[in-house]
């Protein structure tokens, strides 16, 4: 059914354009008619207005009509069925699965006589739902069919319109990023000082704590398990995995994207760039086989050529394959910026008798350098947020070390690890995971902090 309303929505609003473009052309065609707005504005105007009363209609009346239904399938029932989250589960499940005809067995009559009264207040409802959106959305349209004239301001109208539609994806964006920081806010500060959880660490101990072992002990067999909840070695080894490839990615992709920008012909640039950004194409996962089966044991066999003893899972194998997967973040964006920088900056310092060189290094890269900055920050916040490559080049030991031949793990792996599988949000081993994203949302927040100072500073000394 939704489908079908989606059909008639878009069918009614490409009927509503054209309707009122061409009633708007035969009346400017009448001779003496000065029109304020064009015939597309009028059109632009009539499909929003039978847009936003029926998508309107249809977000408020059909979840109205999936409560109806569910209401209706538990007045077979007795009360304590409906106030039962397990058998009220149960019931809509036996429900959903006569009507389609993937229950096994032969249901009970009350469960035949509910799925039928369910399926009869759902298909009224809908249909009630869609003639209620067609005749609103089509009010709409002869209201404004209505006032068509050569005064009306329908340019005006629909940019108001615009105008409305921008800050409410603006307010969309906001209230989404406060919504996700409150949750993580929240289920952090549970994590600290809700005095129901048991084995919760005190701030101190978490922020400045250097062991990670968020189990405990499920048998009396297992002995005693000591539950450690220290952040300082995930920080540290997602701070070193992401050195490493930022280490790698920076100067590649930055003097790549300066020789694709700068010396490189057009014709070595057409089919270069493209095949450089085919990494970014790649899925992490094809990268963390890439890295556990090729790059880890090249690099222990390396090692241990030289008498080095390095773990068959490393950070410095996570990083290389990262700095790899990065690299197209930096070049590509920072190629893009560079090429936006005025040719009369470079002719300037042509004149001036600079060399090319000169010219990219004196002028060139301070101009370009908060795109460029952001690149980078772009590209640290990728490395700093990859899970994949991580679990299966560096493994999930967390060690406190700055040794890039040991292994390592990262802040978003243990997160992985913590919330994979039914997780009760009862415990401080699930809550710790909202902890760590919080921690890590403040350390991404501090970089882009600093990112802006470096740049503020650079620019107006290029100024």
């Amino acid at each position: 059914m939704t489908a079908v309303y989606f059909i008639t929505l878009a069918c009614l609003v490409i009927a509503g354009y054209f309707i009122a473009a061409q009633r708007a052309k035969s009346l400017r065609a009448a001779p003496g008619a000065a029109f304020h707005s064009l015939p597309t504005y009028h059109g632009l105007l009539a499909a929003v207005s039978l847009f936003v009363p029926m998508v309107l209609v249809f977000a408020i009346g059909t979840p109205i009509v999936k409560h109806l239904a569910t209401s209706s399938v538990f007045s077979f029932f007795p009360p304590e069925v409906a106030n039962d989250p397990l058998q009220r589960g149960v019931v809509l499940r036996d429900v959903g699965n006569i009507l389609d005809g993937r229950h096994q067995g032969e249901p009970s009559a009350t469960l035949r006589s509910a799925a039928t009264s369910f399926a009869h207040v759902l298909s009224t409802g809908r249909l009630i739902v869609l003639g209620a959106g067609v005749a609103l959305g089509i009010a709409s349209l002869l209201l404004v069919l209505s006032r068509i004239s050569a005064t009306f301001r329908a340019r005006n109208l629909f940019e108001r319109f615009v105008i409305a539609a921008l800050v409410l994806c603006a307010l969309v964006a906001i209230l989404t990023t406060i919504g996700i920081v409150f949750s993580v806010v929240w289920e952090t500060y549970r994590f600290f000082f809700d005095p129901t959880l048991k084995g919760r660490p005190t701030v101190t101990d978490f922020l400045f704590g250097t062991e990670w072992n968020p189990q405990a002990a499920l048998r009396a067999d297992q002995g005693d398990i000591k539950t450690a909840y220290g952040f300082i070695p995930l920080l540290t080894g997602t701070l070193l995995i992401t050195f490493i490839a930022i280490l790698v990615a920076g100067p590649l992709g930055l003097f790549s994207a300066i020789y694709l920008s700068e010396y490189a012909t057009p014709r070595f640039r057409a089919w270069a760039k493209p095949i450089l950004e085919i990494l970014a194409g790649i899925p992490t996962v094809v990268l963390g086989f890439f890295a556990a089966l090729t790059v880890a044991p090249l690099i222990r066999g390396w090692g241990e050529s030289f008498g080095l003893d390095i773990a068959s899972e490393s950070a410095l194998a996570a990083g290389l394959v990262m700095g790899m997967m990065i690299i197209p973040f930096i070049s590509s964006l920072s190629d893009d910026v560079i090429n936006a920088v005025p040719q009369s900056l470079r002719d300037g310092a042509y004149a001036l008798g600079a060399t090319k060189s000169e010219t990219i290094k004196k002028v060139v890269l301070p101009a370009a350098l908060p795109g460029i900055v952001s690149a980078f920050m772009l590209a640290i916040s990728r490395a700093i947020g990859e899970t994949m490559i991580v679990v299966m080049a560096a493994g999930l030991a967390a060690n406190l070390t700055l040794n890039p031949l040991d292994a390592v793990t990262t802040i978003t792996v243990q997160i992985k690890t913590i919330l994979v599988g039914d997780q009760e949000f009862d415990s401080a081993k699930t809550l710790a995971a909202f902890a760590l994203g919080f921690v890590l949302f403040f350390v991404t927040l501090v970089l882009n902090i600093i990112a802006q100072q470096i740049v503020r500073r650079y620019r107006e000394q290029y100024d």
